[in-house]
């Protein structure tokens, strides 16, 4: 079983930086997509970075030049640093880890940290 966990979140002020971390266990197999989505009130949830585990990225275009994703495929862990927070980043972060395996994807979720920006 295929267990995330979070950390990092917290209240910033607009323009500041937060680091979020997620460390996967469990049964991994590689390769692997990992990755960050986010979900404000009444929205839906959005996919912010994912980072394949051969180095591939993808970002929303509303964070790009903002935020930074990386991984250490050792440690089974990825990273969102996150630069020039405005409001509109307030959300709860969910990490994810998505594995193919044949014609079937297998999505794991964190339990979600909450990023509050606010002066």
């Amino acid at each position: 079983q295929v267990q995330l966990v979070e950390s990092g979140g917290g209240l910033v002020q607009p323009g500041g930086s937060l680091r979020l971390s997620c460390a996967a266990s469990g049964r991994i197999f590689s390769p692997n997509v990992m990755g960050w989505y986010r979900q404000a009130p009444g929205k839906q949830r959005e996919l912010v970075a994912t980072m394949t585990s051969g180095g591939s990225t993808n970002y929303a275009d509303s964070v790009k030049g903002r935020f930074t994703i990386s991984r250490d495929n050792a440690k089974n862990t990825v990273y969102l640093q996150m630069n020039s927070l405005k409001p509109e980043d307030t959300a709860v972060y969910y990490c994810n880890l998505r594995v193919q395996s044949g014609p079937l994807t297998y999505d794991y979720w964190g339990q979600g940290t909450q990023v509050t920006v606010s002066s």
